[in-house]
């Protein structure tokens, strides 16, 4: 079975899609709820401790309907068997596209299970100092050198699960800025530092960088040879690692078959599986397997990441929204938007189809947004007010973690008024003052989570990660490939080359 290659304006749910778009495009929401009683109960989805609410959308049941059609007209179901079955989707590179494996412990790979059996050992000898420094004292701090999908998975989820931490200080490193870098050695003992350099290639220009930048400043008080205790790496290219000085059994394995901004599952998610101890590590993985289950086997009038990429699909191409935001109403998922933009926007940025011609469709959307309530006062007038449709993900928790009930329910009422007031505003009101007037009709999803877990965070995680791939898969492009990244380390290497003749 060979992956889907079909241009979807080609299609006749595209056709159906667009003559549908130039009657439905004015409706108001408003209109569509008084309309439909239990709007708010059929356009809900829920599973395990998700409800994702996508009623106050623009759509209708046939808007639906020829979503899911337009889904099944480009071979989606297919597409997602293939990749399953490890069929080499990433046909520019050659390569399977399998992060799924990583999670899976009922089929997963035989390297797999000996890789999580390497962390899990190498995190419980960190947490319980067996593993310790030159001077025999225990590891405090680990420092994550990396970039890209290197850091920003990892990063993302430490941060998020820090109420799930041990005693351990985990930092990020990834900018090349070398003030950032003297930032965050200024206040650590190389005696109980440990740092793992994440890079598949291990030639990464700003990863190695910052990496001998912290080797010089380690040997002012340290010798080669104690380099072993103190630097452990994440890696496919064993040679390179071994020649900086770090010990074979210290190097933790990376697979052609995972991209980079879908690799947190395995070792590149050492640092967090350090931070949050194996058994939470495990529950992250656990949690978006099942998701991983839910995307692959639930019929896609029911499932959560293609009704998502498909209700996103109809605003991009069709509204021709450009942008979409993200709005988590949990500080501990700050960092999920920086995330989420490299996923989204490396995977599906991208012009040329899948048979090697360029689009004459918009593909990738554009990723942004902060956490509530903070954003609320920076940028939602716009959201409200201004002059851009712009679809919004509202992700909330019922339930908060530390027990302060009553700011809960405080941050919860704007998480539940904000997709209000973007819906209705004060559409059908009496408003005399110009200024003062709110049209509404702004589309939101809201996706209500029982508790911030790790089982929870990996199925959210998952479920983004299934969202891109149907849409790569609509838009006929490859998702898996970041050849445009290329080209600027090319022209910067150059640079660095004329420089220094």
């Amino acid at each position: 079975m060979n992956f889907p290659s079909i241009n979807p304006t080609t299609t006749e749910a595209w056709k159906k899609l667009t003559q549908h778009f130039s009657e439905v495009k004015d409706l108001h929401m408003v209109d569509l709820f008084n309309q439909e009683e239990n709007r708010a109960h059929k356009m809900k989805i829920t599973w395990n401790d998700f409800q994702v609410d996508f009623s106050k959308n623009r759509i209708t049941d046939q808007t639906i309907s020829l979503l899911l059609q337009l889904a099944e007209e480009v071979g989606l179901s297919e597409a997602i068997q293939l990749q399953f079955n490890g069929e080499k989707i990433n046909q520019t590179e050659n390569r399977a596209v399998l992060h799924t494996q990583l999670r899976d412990f009922e089929i997963m790979k035989p390297e797999v299970k000996r890789s999580l059996k390497k962390m899990k050992k190498f995190s419980e000898a960190i947490n319980k100092g067996k593993w310790t420094g030159f001077t025999g004292k225990r590891i405090t701090d680990i420092v994550n050198i990396g970039i890209g999908g290197s850091d920003l998975g990892p990063k993302m989820v430490t941060n998020a699960l820090h109420y799930y931490k041990n005693h351990l200080k985990v930092h990020y490193i990834s900018n090349i800025d070398g003030d950032h870098v003297s930032e965050t050695l200024k206040n650590l003992n190389r005696e109980t530092t440990l740092f793992i350099v994440v890079s598949k290639s291990f030639t990464t220009l700003e990863t190695i960088t910052n990496t001998n930048t912290i080797k010089d400043w380690f040997l002012k008080g340290a010798t080669q040879l104690d380099i072993e205790n103190h630097f452990v790496a994440v890696s496919s290219n064993l040679k390179e690692v071994i020649h900086f000085g770090i010990l074979e059994d210290n190097i933790f394995p990376l697979w052609d078959w995972v991209g980079g901004r879908f690799s947190l599952w395995g070792a590149v998610g050492l640092s967090t599986c350090c931070s949050i101890g194996y058994s939470n590590f495990k529950q992250l993985l656990e949690g978006a397997h099942e998701m991983d289950v839910h995307f692959k086997n639930e019929k896609f009038s029911n499932n959560i990441p293609v009704i998502l990429a498909m209700i996103s699909i109809w605003y991009n191409n069709f509204y021709k929204s450009e942008t979409e935001a993200v709005i988590p109403y949990t500080q501990y998922l700050k960092d999920l938007v920086p995330y989420l933009q490299q996923a989204v926007m490396e995977s599906n940025g991208k012009s040329v189809n899948r048979n090697g011609d360029k689009v004459n469709y918009q593909t990738g959307t554009i990723v942004w947004g902060n956490v509530g309530a903070n954003a609320q006062h920076a940028f939602f007038q716009l959201l409200h007010q201004g002059t851009k449709l712009i679809p919004v993900d509202f992700i909330g928790f019922s339930e908060s973690l530390y027990g302060n009930e009553n700011q809960h329910q405080i941050l919860m009422a704007n998480f539940f008024a904000q997709s209000e007031a973007l819906l209705k505003g004060t559409f059908l009101e009496n408003v005399e003052n110009p200024y003062k007037i709110f049209d509404g009709n702004n589309p939101s999803n809201t996706i209500l989570i029982s508790k911030l877990t790790p089982k929870n965070l990996g199925a959210l995680i998952a479920l983004y990660e299934h969202k891109i791939f149907v849409q790569g898969v609509v838009w006929n492009i490859f998702s898996y490939d970041q050849w445009g990244v290329e080209l600027g380390k090319k022209l910067a290497n150059n640079k660095l080359k004329v420089s220094n003749l």
